[in-house]
């Protein structure tokens, strides 16, 4: 088997299929198809199930999916680490970052002029994506470093720690509430609430959980699945959300949402950088990773470093003077 074949597979198997695969790789469907066919020969086993016009991963093909990843990403940090030798000689270096678009603010901005201030000429790739998939990219080697909300619970992956980010209740311009500020959750009895589907890996974060735990009795939840939906749907009226205030800056502005602060609310969603355990650790990486940990207290406003997230902090700063 070949690399080629593999991240085929993999880029296939993620989700992309064989038409967007084709696109990505800049090759022709025929083509990707004969990649697919030689690894399963290689295999002497079928990957992938017809499903209608579609197709899906056999039971072989989701028992291989976790070692093609593991192989892909060892070989592009192997790349990576052969190109960073290299290039301290013969140009900059390169950072690729995948964060949860609404952490991708001006905050983190500052951050990465910091970081091209001290590695001159250094260039920065910089996706955006959901907290699962930027674990995904982290996963497979295509970015360095991810930025987003709750630890990674695979054994792969490695989380740190950089504070809270506060969920404020946010309603529509025209809300019969008008208060800025309010001591219990009792006025908006009788409000139909917008969310993200419950995630089983972090049942802590489930809407329904924070309601309850902040005295909603049989909170009604319609489960949208994009950020922008619900913004928009909480300016329609249809509803009002709890989200990080990093999420709806802007619809503040303009004057469309407006955040009512709640006494007893209580509710708050963990920020961390993942990165892969046995990964390379460039230097680019690490300096970054140092900036963002030294500035993230006054840089990502509105987070808050809890005293565990402090002390796991001072740990792997030891760790890494130890290790330096």
């Amino acid at each position: 088997m070949t690399l080629e074949e593999i991240e085929t597979f993999v880029r296939i198997a993620t989700g992309a299929g064989f038409t967007q695969t084709a696109r990505q790789l800049a090759r022709s469907q025929p083509a990707i198809s004969r990649r697919i066919r030689q690894l399963e020969q290689s295999l002497d086993v079928p990957l992938f199930e017809r499903v209608g016009r579609g197709v899906r991963l056999s039971n072989a093909g989701r028992a291989f999916l976790p070692h093609a990843e593991v192989a892909l990403a060892a070989l592009r940090d192997g790349e990576r680490a052969v190109r960073e030798l290299s290039e301290k000689a013969a140009g900059p270096l390169s950072l690729r970052l995948a964060v949860v678009g609404t952490l991708a603010d001006s905050h983190i901005v500052d951050v990465l002029r910091g970081l091209q201030s001290r590695f001159e000429g250094a260039s920065v790739e910089l996706r955006t994506a959901n907290s699962r998939e930027v674990s995904d990219l982290v996963r497979r080697g295509e970015a360095d470093l991810g930025l987003r909300y709750f630890p990674d619970p695979d054994p792969k992956l490695e989380s740190i720690p950089l504070g809270s980010e506060r969920l404020s209740v946010v309603v529509p311009a025209g809300h019969r509430v008008r208060a800025r500020r309010v001591r219990d959750m009792r006025p908006f009895d009788g409000d139909p609430w917008l969310g993200f589907p419950p995630d089983r890996r972090h049942p802590e974060a489930s809407l329904e959980r924070l309601l309850l735990a902040a005295g909603v009795s049989n909170p009604r939840i319609t489960p949208v699945d994009s950020l922008t939906a619900q913004k928009r749907l909480v300016e329609a009226g249809l509803g009002i959300a709890l989200l990080p205030r990093s999420s709806f800056r802007e619809e503040l502005r303009l004057g469309s949402l407006r955040t009512i602060d709640v006494a007893s609310l209580n509710a708050e969603q963990p920020v961390v950088v993942v990165r892969r355990r046995s990964g390379h650790h460039g230097p680019i990486a690490e300096a970054f990773l140092e900036l963002l940990e030294r500035s993230s207290p006054e840089l990502l406003s509105g987070h808050r470093v809890g005293p565990r997230a402090a002390k796991r902090r001072k740990r792997i700063r030891a760790a890494r003077r130890t290790n330096s």
